[in-house]
């Protein structure tokens, strides 16, 4: 049997996938003036930045693209090339939200409209991207790479995580947890 070597990404994806929610959640909301905590967005930010571009992405781009690269997918022009392309976007995205942020918490609400701009901009083509590596990269993945590259794309996974400060995920888990208890609360 072939270890797996995509599904703890899978898992992932799905805290993202929550953090996308309330994104999409308190986007409209604050570019209608009815959603001020501009907090979450900042919260937001770290969380993509952090969890989302550093832990996640990381792991892909340095161990799991470098493995399908090593076992003859080209590195330009490919689906590995995509990828790389939507996290470069996302990442810009991301600088534009919180640029906004910061400037909608400082005082500037002609930013808010900006703000949700990016907020939906990012989850649109996160959610998409998402799609694809689950639905086609990822089990393309399983299916080409060799049993002999598997342990050690798993043990890049664990030492990838190795490097992360004590209670990193379980940080990130409980503030979308937090907000997502707050968007319960204020639809109540």
């Amino acid at each position: 049997m072939k270890r797996d070597i995509t599904q703890a990404l899978v898992e992932e994806h799905r805290l993202i996938l929550r953090m996308l929610a309330l994104l999409e959640r308190n986007a409209p909301l604050t570019a209608a003036g009815r959603y001020t905590n501009f907090q979450f967005f900042r919260d937001a930010v770290d969380f993509i930045r952090s969890y989302a571009d550093r832990f996640h992405h990381a792991k892909e781009e340095e161990i799991l693209f470098e493995a399908l690269i090593t076992n003859g997918m080209p590195r330009e022009n490919s689906p590995v090339a995509a990828m790389l392309m939507e996290h470069d976007q996302g990442r810009a995205y991301v600088k534009a939200m919180e640029e906004a942020a910061l400037a909608a918490e400082g005082g500037d609400t002609s930013r808010t409209g900006a703000l949700a701009e990016n907020a939906r901009a990012y989850l649109t083509l996160l959610r998409e991207h998402i799609d694809k590596e689950d639905t086609i990269l990822y089990p393309l993945a399983e299916r080409v790479i060799p049993e002999g590259l598997r342990e050690g794309i798993v043990g890049g996974y664990e030492a990838a995580e190795a490097r992360t400060p004590a209670g990193f995920a379980e940080h990130y888990l409980h503030l979308v947890e937090q907000y997502e208890a707050e968007a319960t609360a204020k639809a109540a």
